[in-house]
């Protein structure tokens, strides 16, 4: 009980430090993805560049990887700050809590700063954008970003253990970008044709594929999708995988 205790105080101190950088925050969360909805899907389809309903399928797909990225961004930053010259790990692995409790702590940070990423899009789509949602998909839809937001937290973990300081900017060019535009978060993954088959199986391996998919399935089941169950089975194996590879990665950087 008294790990569980410190695991919520240390879990509540980050999440207070979030409300004082709340400014901050919600820059780096809001400008880049209302700028892809205001582009994609208000400027090209007013023009006439894209479909009208596009827009029904693009709001999902960037909740999604609101949620994902912004986890994995907030999992990954701070541990390699943490890691490098302020060597604030350092105060964690003080703490009486057992040292894999800590890396836990910073992915459940992580996904908790990605869920409220996603979440603040709803608003921001919904005021931009002409859309209509199936309403009783909502409980299915916050349960994949829940999932989804923790395996952004897991994937970060391993980038953030991973990773050393000096690279961190390399790092956002060579695996965010990739991450970004391979996890159908602007085309549903059903719709890709066999011409473009290379690529339909870099898109399945990227978590954020099952994000954008089970967003989809929930509050637009009329877009092509992946069926939920697959959804669901796969976010929570990435959540183990990633999640295992990151607590020895983060045992290995502690210990060292």
């Amino acid at each position: 009980m008294s790990q569980l205790r410190t695991f919520k105080a240390i879990l509540w101190r980050d999440v207070f430090v979030t409300g004082r950088e709340l400014p901050s925050f919600l820059a780096q969360v809001i400008i880049q993805p209302f700028f892809i909805l205001f582009i994609f899907a208000k400027v090209l389809g007013d023009i006439g560049y894209v479909q009208g309903d596009f827009a029904q399928v693009l709001l999902p797909g960037i909740i999604a990887m609101n949620g994902f990225l912004g986890a994995l961004q907030n999992t990954t930053l701070p541990l390699v700050l943490d890691f490098s010259w302020t060597r604030e790990i350092e105060d964690r692995l003080l703490a009486p809590i057992s040292i894999p409790l800590v890396a836990v702590e910073k992915i459940v940070f992580g996904a908790v700063r990605g869920f409220f990423a996603a979440v603040l899009m709803v608003p921001v789509g919904f005021v931009m954008l002409d859309v209509s949602w199936a309403w009783e998909g909502i409980p299915g839809a916050l349960l994949v970003i829940v999932l989804g937001c923790l395996a952004g937290g897991a994937v970060g973990l391993v980038i953030g253990t991973s990773v050393p300081a000096r690279r961190v900017n390399v790092m956002f060019a060579v695996i965010l970008t990739p991450l970004l535009f391979t996890g159908s978060s602007q085309f549903p993954w059903r719709s890709l044709s066999d011409d473009l088959l290379w690529f339909k199986v870099v898109c399945a391996l990227n978590p954020l594929t099952y994000v954008s998919e089970g967003m989809r399935a929930e509050l637009v089941p009329e877009v092509p999708h992946i069926p939920l169950p697959i959804v669901l089975l796969v976010l929570v194996v990435a959540i183990a995988g990633f999640g295992g590879l990151g607590l020895r990665g983060f045992m290995k950087r502690a210990l060292d």
